[in-house]
């Protein structure tokens, strides 16, 4: 009888603790590419920061949920929330006809358009009409790379990063980089005396928060929290705080 009675326990508590986890929602996902600074990039702690990182805790506290980071290359960003593998996604992600096929958008929080960056010693260049015959790099799965292999008459070169294309520009590697404007302005910041921007913004791009198509009461409560953090003036604060 004792040993019945055992039996029945341990069977109800096991129950008991696979109903618990039936119960629980399943962690909301949020995927970024954390070599963009000023937007996500890690500190020396190893923590992610940036004005990405701050603006999705902020709406997501507001909006009342949890959510858990996944820090991956950003064509997997792309690729893995086409498949909604991820809930949302925010990368610098510039809002486009072709990525909302696939994906669902927030309200755009940032102005940003492509800019064309060059060595600082560069005087060849001054503007996108002066790069043909040169070789220009971006990062892989970005709208700088779509704008440089619509050149015609350069050779395109890509890099898993911006990091990592800036660098190569710095050390004259590659003629010229394509870029959203306000990332750049931030590698300009910090290299003014290894490169620079040249001509006009070449686009009217926005960024946006993408969201798995399906999802779309996420894709509510984002724009929700997000509408008011713009009318707030935080939008505009952490933009004074990251991009100079």
């Amino acid at each position: 009888m004792k040993k019945n009675t055992l039996i029945l326990v341990t069977l109800l508590l096991v129950l008991v603790v696979a109903l618990s986890a039936c119960s629980k929602p399943a962690a909301i996902k949020i995927a970024t590419d954390a070599t963009f600074a000023p937007f996500e990039f890690t500190n020396d702690a190893g923590d992610l920061v940036g004005f990405d990182i701050d603006l999705m805790n902020a709406i997501a506290e507001k909006a009342g949920f949890e959510f858990e980071w996944v820090n991956v290359p950003f064509d997997s960003v792309l690729a893995g929330l086409s498949e909604c593998q991820y809930d949302a996604a925010i990368a610098a992600i510039s809002i486009s006809d072709e990525r909302k096929q696939a994906m669902l958008f927030s309200a755009p929080y940032l102005d940003a358009g492509l800019v064309v960056v060059v060595n600082a010693e560069t005087t060849d260049i001054a503007g996108i009409e002066d790069l043909k015959g040169k070789v220009v790099a971006a990062q892989l799965g970005t709208t700088g790379e779509m704008a440089a292999q619509e050149i015609e008459g350069v050779t395109y070169k890509p890099y898993d990063s911006y990091e990592l294309a800036f660098l190569e520009l710095a050390n004259k590697g590659v003629d010229a980089v394509i870029a959203d404007n306000p990332l750049a302005m931030g590698y300009i910041a910090a290299n003014p005396e290894k490169i620079k921007a040249v001509g006009d913004i070449l686009n009217n791009e926005q960024y946006g928060i993408a969201i798995c198509k399906n999802n779309a009461d996420l894709q509510a409560k984002i724009d929700g929290a997000l509408k008011e953090l713009i009318d707030s003036g935080f939008v505009a604060e952490l933009a004074g705080t990251y991009i100079k």
